[in-house]
């Protein structure tokens, strides 16, 4: 017996994720999983590559299987909303894998492709239908979907939906579903817009988070290169130059520029491709899979095409741009080091991204080690760098003891505590959520050979992000009736 068995998952289910080679639950799937099998609601705070699609789908499948309706026509019993066209394939094909034993169906809808099979596909009724936001609502306003049976409700990536500027079309179709239900979201950062979405949409959730929001993995090598924007192509190829790097992603701010440095990269040898909102459905699906069979060294990509890439054995992944979110590079580094696996981060940083840097280093909560082993390292960035972060620490750090990290910035204070399994838990966050768990009713180190040298302010700058998150939390109000959450005990 696996310990997924031990989750109370019926053996179809643990039959098909062993044949998958997975023998351990991740955290997620280990607080979730006993949860939703009780038919409680839950909000997961968990960033990619945690498992949380498993997390989901698994007990959504034994929910179907148990309870074997017929959904009626144009309906479904389960819906999943995902922000993109590749993550709603992706969630698809984990419903396939693990239900390859089970007699249920299931289809994705989006949109970029004709809407007829879909149509067909739903006009039955259907177990599970996972949709990317704009493609169903289309559908709805058509008579082609109704949604009068669902059971369960899953909102996936709900703060790229917000990104993405989706948050009303979810909401017109989260209006259109039945108020008896099972409401699961899941989001790697909750802003304000996430947190007021969470308490009108979910019902005394259990609350699951594995890692705390707007922090980084320990297992990922993070530097910063500073280096002048006209530099940075030259260095990108360097970068990309050694064996260990075999597989990278590129993040670039643009559409346009994803294009231009894919194809700089061709030109100088290797082997790369870009995928952005801009390439067709097929274009985008052809280059994933050379990546994910090794054909393509880099992938070049902008921030909402890349939240589709599930790809394992990503070595490096490179911010050719900083992005203006600080929150988007806690996304785009996670990519890397996934499944217990190690993983280099490489941020380029030129003149006027030094701010994005700090702003960067504030939400991560640590300062990112500077690699000055290339040809292009800019000393007068880092200079200015190290210069303001000194003045920073010199306003910051008078007599409160928060600039060495000593209380909420570094969370060895009020603003973390302990959740299960020991790890660390943002206390306040999100309203302070009750205790309680019960059912509701019913290679290498890459590139670079110089040594990584830390800036000077860590502590400072530590200090402030644990002010910036403690005056960004939100309350439990404006809840519209439903139940605040509570943490798995």
């Amino acid at each position: 017996m696996t310990e997924f068995a031990s989750l109370g998952l019926i053996e179809p289910i643990c039959r098909a994720v062993a044949a998958e080679g997975y023998t351990a639950p991740t955290p997620i799937q280990a607080q979730a999983i006993p949860a939703l099998l009780e038919g409680n609601d839950l909000l997961g705070i968990a960033q990619t590559g945690t498992g949380k699609t498993a997390a989901f789908t698994l007990p959504i499948l034994q929910h179907l299987t148990e309870d074997n309706r017929r959904a009626s026509p144009k309906s479904m019993r389960a819906l999943i909303l995902a922000p993109t066209r590749e993550l709603a394939i992706q969630i698809h094909e984990s419903f396939q894998t693990y239900g390859k034993h089970l007699k249920l169906r299931a289809t994705v809808i989006f949109g970029g492709v004709g809407q007829n099979p879909q149509v067909r596909a739903l006009s039955r009724g259907i177990d599970v239908v996972i949709a990317t936001p704009g493609r169903l609502l289309d559908l709805m306003n058509q008579g082609h979907v109704a949604l009068g049976d669902v059971g369960v409700f899953v909102l996936d990536e709900a703060d790229r939906m917000l990104d993405m500027g989706f948050i009303n079309d979810v909401k017109k179709i989260a209006a259109k579903l039945p108020k008896d239900r099972q409401t699961l979201l899941f989001s790697a950062t909750m802003p304000q817009a996430v947190t007021g979405l969470a308490q009108g949409l979910l019902d005394d959730p259990v609350q699951v988070e594995v890692t705390p929001a707007a922090t980084t993995v320990e297992r990922i090598d993070q530097r910063v290169l500073f280096v002048g924007r006209g530099a940075k192509r030259e260095l990108l190829r360097d970068v990309l130059a050694p064996r260990e790097v075999t597989r990278a992603i590129v993040f670039t701010r643009t559409k346009h520029l994803a294009n231009r440095v894919a194809e700089y990269l061709e030109k100088a040898g290797i082997r790369a491709d870009a995928i952005h909102g801009n390439k067709s459905q097929g274009a985008r699906q052809r280059a994933l899979q050379a990546f994910r069979d090794g054909k393509v060294k880099a992938l070049v990509a902008t921030d909402i095409a890349a939240r589709g890439i599930d790809v394992d054995g990503v070595s490096h992944v490179i911010n050719f741009d900083l992005p203006v979110e600080p929150e988007a590079y806690v996304h785009r580094i996670g990519r890397t080091a996934r499944a217990g696996a190690e993983g280099v981060a490489i941020s380029f940083c030129d003149a006027d991204e030094i701010g994005a840097l700090q702003q960067i280093e504030r939400t991560i909560r640590m300062t990112v080690p500077m690699d000055d082993g290339h040809d292009y390292h800019d000393a007068a960035l880092a200079e200015a760098r190290t210069v303001r972060q000194s003045g920073k620490s010199a306003r910051s750090g008078g007599g409160r003891g928060r600039g060495q990290g000593q209380g909420r910035g570094q969370g060895q204070g009020r603003s973390q505590g302990q959740r299960q399994g020991g790890a660390p838990e943002a206390g306040k966050a999100h309203g302070g959520p009750k205790q309680g768990g019960g059912r509701k009713s019913g290679g290498g180190k890459g590139f670079g050979g110089g040594k990584p040298q830390h800036a000077k302010g860590q502590g400072a700058q530590g200090g402030q992000g644990g002010e910036a998150a403690n005056r960004n939390r939100g309350g439990q109000g404006g809840g519209q009736g439903r139940r605040p959450a509570r943490r798995v005990a």
